[in-house]
């Protein structure tokens, strides 16, 4: 089985073609119709790919397959790094057939462009967290998440000063104990 290679928006190559049938049998793995067609749909979605649309196609081609099997198959395939995947914030989840070279991305968390980088750019800070923190970091999609140059040329709301904190949001206890202080005690 052979997933098609496909270009992202930005035109660069997110799929290397690969036979994943042949990499599932060399390490010990069955391939189930189940799994061909989960690897199709994200093949399907030249790129990032939420669950709900990999569900969606598979779906199209088989009604038997349930989102148990969707989600469980998922799962499988990216822990044999077949398939990667991202959070992009907000709980949402992407999904993409495992290129060639981990690539990360910077995900704006105005406007939520997702803007995708090679591994050079954080490879030295891989590095740098294996010699300084003895860690080996073993993530090929990463995401990290700020301001892309167009939000933040945009003005912000004031802030009340305080670094974390929401504006308008007090200093002091927080809200819960606040709010149990005010509540009477109850009767018995």
């Amino acid at each position: 089985m052979f997933i098609a290679t496909g270009c992202n928006s930005g035109g660069v190559m997110s799929h290397v073609r690969g036979d994943y049938a042949a990499v599932m049998r060399q390490r010990g793995f069955r391939v189930t119709p189940q799994r061909q067609l989960i690897l199709e749909a994200i093949g399907e979605g030249n790129g990032h790919t939420t669950f709900d649309e990999i569900f969606a196609r598979v779906q199209r081609k088989s009604n038997a397959v349930n989102r148990a099997t969707v989600y469980r198959t998922l799962d499988f395939l990216t822990e044999l790094r077949l398939v990667v995947a991202a959070d992009v914030g907000e709980g949402g989840r992407v999904y993409e057939i495992a290129g060639e070279t981990p690539h990360h991305h910077l995900v704006c968390l105005k406007c939520r462009q997702v803007q995708q980088i090679s591994h050079d750019a954080v490879k030295a800070l891989f590095t740098s967290i294996a010699r300084d923190q003895h860690f080996q970091v073993e993530t090929d999609h990463l995401a990290l998440f700020g301001y892309c140059q167009a939000c933040r040329s945009e003005p912000r709301p004031k802030s009340s000063g305080a670094r974390g904190r929401p504006p308008g949001a007090k200093a002091g206890r927080p809200a819960a104990e606040r709010a149990r202080r005010r509540r009477p005690p109850a009767r018995a």
